[in-house]
């Protein structure tokens, strides 16, 4: 192809052996997850041997095949396509959305630049018509490459688009009475090769190509889709001064293929709320420390109510949200420096939630399979909530260290009274939880999109993600701060 050697499976297609092969063909119906339908005409290739240009997304591979997609015939049928495309299409990039990844921007550039050819006025259809709690349709721009329509009949199977009318008015829309409300309407923007379907969350918010691309995995749910996370920070006073832009779903055959749900999508748009940046001491006066001075506080406290009163009375409430390099400094600090033998790993009752046969998973934590594989399935049990307070109100609990937990969500009105019984709270994560306020310590641990690391989904995959954003205040990583206190610890740098 294209003057290239490519060994192709049997039965593939030539625009899929292409794409392998790092050739791009020029295409907008054709999706790997939602078939190949040929109705764009854009992958048109040249096959020797054939006298007629072929369409590549509906013509398989054989040994021997000669496929030229750069020729002057190729590209003359590839560029006279596009012209159809851009007839009545509007010249309204400079407004648009999808500027800076639009697939008729893309193509124009390589194989078009023509002057149009259009004298009369252009056909005008329906403008910014909000179809779904989070997708905004234009019609006008629409080539009608039918990837939405395919996508919710298909792969969501809810129906809620068709294509109605007929020739020049033909139009994407809602079915009768029907909203676009699916758990994956999200996907629609991704697919969507114009801008015709835009995101009303990210719409004007910043201009794509001032965003930075990290590879990353969604901490939604136990699934672990593999995600990009785009963030704003070359201009902060884009995207309404959030650091965080928007989430897109990752190809990753083994886990999500090519999409993500709205939950894990849009979960996120909070990111810099109530966050922690300071180390402060709460009690009995609040000050603000600095990290040396409150590391050497907290060990102090622990090994005083551990030599007191034993390791049997402290209790760990962790978050499932913890990496896999946070869980092996965790269970070194607390299984084998401190020996403390009360932990509780379980969810909220509110983190049990929908599931559903594509990806969304009930477990709404993304590793607490990280945590029973590095060890803790071994003598190690999960306390439930209800165990942990009757614990504390009998006393027989003296300590509470809360890694990234919001005990009020569970305790409720039962909190201030359970936790005034402590000798030592110790609250350590990114952001404020009612619990934090109320702690002896508090400790400001970094988010997920602030640290390198690694999550364990619920089939046992591990998956790496990358820091995207640099760290709030004074916040560390909560496996630094875990290496510091077993540093702290009698014996705790060999433990």
């Amino acid at each position: 192809m294209d003057g290239r050697l490519i060994e192709a499976r049997e039965g593939e297609l030539v625009i899929e052996a292409a794409q392998r092969a790092g050739i791009m063909v020029p295409h907008y119906c054709y999706h790997r997850g939602l078939g190949n339908p040929g109705n764009c005409r854009m992958c048109i290739v040249e096959v020797e041997g054939i006298a007629r240009p072929q369409v590549s997304c509906r013509f398989p591979v054989k040994d021997g095949l000669v496929v030229r997609s750069l020729s002057p015939e190729a590209r003359r049928a590839q560029s006279s396509a596009l012209e159809l495309h851009l007839a009545d299409h509007p010249l309204d990039c400079p407004i648009c959305d999808q500027s800076g990844e639009c697939g008729l921007q893309d193509y124009y550039m390589g194989i078009g630049r023509y002057p149009s050819a259009m004298r009369e006025d252009k056909f005008h259809k329906g403008k910014r018509i909000p179809i779904g709690p989070h997708v905004m349709l234009d019609q006008e721009r629409c080539i009608l490459c039918t990837r939405c329509t395919r996508f919710v009949d298909r792969v969501t199977g809810t129906h809620e688009l068709g294509i109605f009318g007929r020739g020049h008015c033909q139009v994407v829309d809602l079915a009768p009475g029907r909203i676009l409300d699916n758990p994956y309407s999200g996907n629609l923007v991704d697919i969507c090769p114009v801008g015709a379907l835009t995101d009303r969350d990210f719409r004007f918010q910043a201009r794509v190509w001032y965003l930075k691309e990290t590879v990353s995995v969604c901490p939604g749910c136990s699934r672990g889709c593999s995600i990009f996370a785009h963030t704003s920070t070359r201009r902060p006073w884009h995207n309404k001064g959030k650091r965080l832009a928007r989430l897109k779903p990752r190809y990753n055959p083994d886990v999500n293929g090519d999409w993500i749900c709205d939950e894990g999508r849009y979960g996120f748009a909070d990111f810099d709320n109530d966050r922690l940046g300071k180390v402060l001491r709460l009690k009995p006066q609040p000050e603000e420390l600095s990290w040396d001075a409150a590391l050497d506080s907290v060990a102090q406290a622990l090994r005083k109510g551990v030599g007191e009163k034993g390791a049997d009375g402290l209790a760990v409430v962790a978050s499932g949200a913890l990496s896999n390099e946070d869980w092996q400094a965790f269970q070194r600090l607390f299984a084998q420096s401190i020996q403390a033998k009360n932990f509780l790993f379980a969810p909220w009752p509110d983190q049990v939630g929908p599931k559903d046969d594509l990806l969304r998973r009930s477990e709404k934590v993304p590793n607490l399979e990280g945590g029973w594989a590095l060890g803790f399935g071994q003598g190690i049990s999960s306390m439930d909530w209800d165990a942990l307070a009757a614990a504390v109100a009998s006393g027989r609990i003296w300590g509470l260290y809360v890694v990234d937990r919001d005990i009020d969500r569970v305790w409720g009105e039962r909190t201030a009274g359970l936790v005034d019984r402590l000798d030592l709270l110790v609250f350590q994560g990114p952001r404020k939880y009612g619990v934090s306020n109320r702690a002896h310590f508090r400790l400001p641990a970094t988010a997920w999109l602030e640290e390198d690391g690694h999550f364990t989904n619920f089939q046992g995959k591990i998956q790496a993600y990358g820091q995207a954003l640099k760290p709030l205040g004074a916040a560390r990583p909560d496996w630094q701060i875990f290496e510091e206190l077993i540093a702290r610890w009698p014996q705790g740098a060999g433990a």
